[in-house]
């Protein structure tokens, strides 16, 4: 299975996919019959130039032709992000039948230091929120302990209650967002673009976005050719 790391304990990996570039053009000839042509050369483009027509005039149904599951661990503060597009299919571990492994989230200081000073000068009140100045280190430094110390009184009470017998259900109501989970995500590959198109755009945030970039690279191996067109839109024009 290909797979990546993805900030400090997570990861994303292929399941399963189904279908290819070719398949997607022979989609899309269904309605001529004439099938897959072949691709071409810089200096004689074949169907590559069919399957960048139908990405630039967003006619999307042949996209849909092709399919990927992904497994995913995540803080669960993503997952509520990742939710949010329902037209995919999720299973999550569930927290009521098994117990929750203590990994939580740490961003570190340099991440916290480089996003404070960006939400404080943006003009985007959405993104500055209440940020109206930048921590200094020792103050993050400081933050980041007592996070630590959070997670770890956190977990000591969820253990206790399961020690003491409290239903799973219950006793995880204790746990922080910042726990990891795990789940597995199916979608046509449409739908996956759709995703990558918000969540690796500059203004998503970094935490979502890294699980976004990882999976246009690891996608960008089994659908080369339609994942060229769209990293010309997501990434090309963010000069990345």
């Amino acid at each position: 299975m290909d797979g990546m790391k993805v900030l400090d304990q997570g990861y994303i990996q292929i399941i399963s996919t189904m279908g290819s570039d070719q398949g997607i053009v022979e989609a899309a000839r269904m309605s001529t019959q004439k099938g897959f042509l072949g691709w071409g050369t810089p200096d004689a483009p074949g169907d590559e130039k069919l399957l960048r027509h139908l990405y630039r005039n967003k006619h999307t149904t042949p996209f849909e032709m092709a399919a990927a599951q992904i497994e995913v661990k995540a803080p669960i503060f993503v997952f509520r992000e990742w939710h949010r597009h329902r037209t995919q299919s999720f299973n999550e571990m569930s927290a009521r039948y098994v117990k929750l492994p203590n990994e939580n989230y740490v961003p570190d200081a340099d991440t916290v230091l480089r996003r404070a000073e960006a939400a404080c000068a943006s003009k985007n009140n959405q993104a500055r929120g209440t940020v109206e100045r930048v921590p200094t280190r020792v103050e993050v430094e400081a933050w980041l302990e007592a996070l630590n110390e959070s997670y770890a009184a956190s977990e000591a009470l969820y253990e206790k209650g399961l020690s003491l017998g409290i239903p799973k259900e219950l006793a995880r109501i204790v746990v922080p967002v910042a726990r990891y989970s795990v789940m597995r995500a199916q979608a046509n590959l449409l739908n996956w673009m759709k995703f990558i198109g918000l969540r690796s755009a500059p203004n998503a945030q970094y935490e979502i976005r890294a699980y976004s970039d990882s999976l246009y690279k690891i996608l960008k191996n089994y659908f080369p050719r339609t994942f060229e067109l769209l990293g010309e839109d997501v990434f090309t024009q963010q000069g990345t």
